[in-house]
């Protein structure tokens, strides 16, 4: 019989302070011990696909140092308590190469496959937007094709950086489109914004079969029609969701890796991912926290951590619904 993994760390009971930070104050076990768990939160601390602005793979630290203040019952999905719902750990970092971006992406998908054959859901924290990639081969490895949905200022489907270059923080999803690991017919990318480079940013997206929801469509449809449009989109295509955090306004994220004015709230976007249902999520990430650019109060690391608790909350609220473990091991 397997023996029950032990609990979150209670914080009425051990104060916040006390202890190595994990995400949520969860267990963290290693790979060898990630069995029995249905979702596993693990690092991605590379930012060696970043065009511009570095320090994204400090991001899984600083996101673990604020999910402290994260408690376990989500009162969004009617006071679900989500780490009594799901069995969840934190299984440390996925191993990168700092600087060597093609050997940082085998060794993220290996240590994804780990915890997926494990039978875990995983859930990264990262990172720079490449890190996605190799996490959605790995995924798709086991489920096949993959829905994405895609939070993003930036639609992430340039087709090369640098003098044709096809790896960087903004060509993961038109890699994934050319592999087939993801099924742009059953995918949306939402919140692009901004200038440009070219007038195809948008439309190359389209060309490829993605649909496109701009911010100002967004926040146009409102939470609820965006959810049903997501739910549309995705069917009972196994999902994944990846949440970049420039999909924020910087007032109120202002540590990303590449800011973009003009996005929605804090509050608007957390509204947007608590509204979501009816998914079969396989895999997520949140990425691009970049905590060197953060404000004195680590607003943007706490809010990063929020968002993946809002992910947690919406594998568990599935699991209630449907009466279902999450699709991790297959």
């Amino acid at each position: 019989m397997t023996q029950a993994p032990p609990p979150a760390i209670y914080s009425l009971a051990v104060p916040r302070f006390v202890g190595v930070p994990t995400f949520m104050r969860l267990p963290y076990v290693g790979l060898d011990a990630v069995a029995g768990h249905e979702v596993a939160v693990y690092g991605i601390p590379s930012d060696a696909g970043a065009p511009f602005r570095t320090g994204a793979r400090f991001g899984p630290q600083a996101m673990r140092a604020q999910s402290i203040m994260l408690r376990p019952i989500n009162p969004y999905r009617g006071n679900l308590d989500v780490l009594g719902t799901l069995r969840v750990c934190d299984a440390g970092d996925s191993p990168v190469v700092p600087g060597y971006l093609p050997e940082t992406m085998l060794r993220i998908e290996a240590y994804t496959a780990a915890l997926l054959a494990a039978g875990c859901l995983p859930l990264g924290i990262g990172g720079d937007h490449s890190v996605t990639l190799p996490e959605l081969r790995a995924v798709a490895a086991r489920h096949g094709p993959l829905a994405l949905v895609h939070f993003d200022a930036h639609t992430d489907t340039w087709d090369a950086y640098f003098d044709g270059l096809p790896y960087s923080a903004g060509t993961p999803f038109r890699r994934a489109a050319e592999e087939g690991i993801v099924d742009p017919a059953r995918s949306i990318q939402i919140g692009m914004r901004g200038t440009l480079f070219k007038p195809t940013d948008i439309s190359q997206s389209i060309d490829l079969g993605y649909r496109v929801v701009t911010t100002d469509e967004a926040l146009a449809l409102g939470p609820a029609n965006l959810a049903r449009a997501v739910a549309e989109r995705v069917g009972d295509a196994p999902a994944f969701l990846t949440f970049d955090m420039d999909f924020v306004d910087p007032a109120s994220a202002p540590g990303v890796q590449t800011p973009e004015a003009g996005g929605p709230s804090a509050r608007e976007a957390l509204a947007m991912l608590r509204a979501l249902h009816s998914i079969r999520l396989v895999g997520a990430d949140v990425v691009e926290t970049n905590p060197l650019y953060d404000g004195p109060g680590q607003v943007t690391a706490l809010l990063t951590a929020t968002i993946a608790a809002e992910i947690l909350a919406l594998i568990a609220d599935t699991k209630r619904g449907n009466g279902k473990t999450p699709a991790g091991g297959g």
